[in-house]
C-alpha cells in the first residue's frame, strides 16, 4: 500500500466522518499520521517504549477493501521502528476489528501514565470505550 501524509483538513474530514474526536487534532500530530490516498488515514501517539493508536479511519465508500488492516500494520511497523513495545488504543466501535489484529482488552488502571495523560484517554473517548493493547 502506497503510504502518503494528508493535509489537516482531510484528516479530520476522514475522522468525523468515521465519528471519531479531532477537537485536539493539531498539524503536530500529523507526524505520526499516515493515509491511503484519501480513502483511510491511521496515526499514533508515540511515547517510548508505549504509544497510543490515535485514529484508524476507512471513508466509507472505501471500506471492506482491506485498507483498515493494511493501515493498521503499517502503523504498526512504524511504531516498532520507534522503540515502541506496545500499542494501546480506545474503541467504542472496533473492537472486533482490533482483536482479530492481536489486541486485547485491558482494565484502565493497567495503562502507563503516558497514556493516562492524553487527551483521548482522559477527557475525549467515553468511559465505556473498549481499552485495548497488543505486544508488539
Amino acid at each position: 500500500m502506497k503510504v502518503t501524509s494528508l493535509p489537516l483538513a482531510s484528516v479530520k474530514r476522514l475522522l468525523t466522518e468515521a465519528n471519531l474526536p479531532t477537537s485536539d487534532l493539531t498539524e503536530a500530530h500529523l507526524q505520526h499520521f499516515f493515509a491511503s490516498d484519501e480513502d483511510g488515514v491511521v496515526g499514533l501517539e508515540i511515547y517510548p517504549p508505549v504509544a497510543l493508536l490515535r485514529s484508524l479511519a476507512v471513508a466509507a465508500s472505501a471500506r471492506g477493501r482491506g485498507i483498515g488492516s493494511a493501515l493498521l500494520a503499517d502503523a504498526e511497523h512504524y511504531a516498532r521502528e520507534h522503540q515502541v513495545k506496545q500499542i494501546y488504543l480506545l474503541t467504542t466501535t472496533a473492537e472486533r476489528f482490533f482483536a482479530r489484529a492481536g489486541y486485547e482488552r485491558v482494565e484502565r488502571a493497567a495503562v502507563p501514565q503516558a497514556i493516562q495523560q492524553t487527551q483521548e484517554f482522559s477527557t475525549l473517548c467515553p468511559a465505556s470505550s473498549a481499552l485495548m493493547r497488543k505486544q508488539l
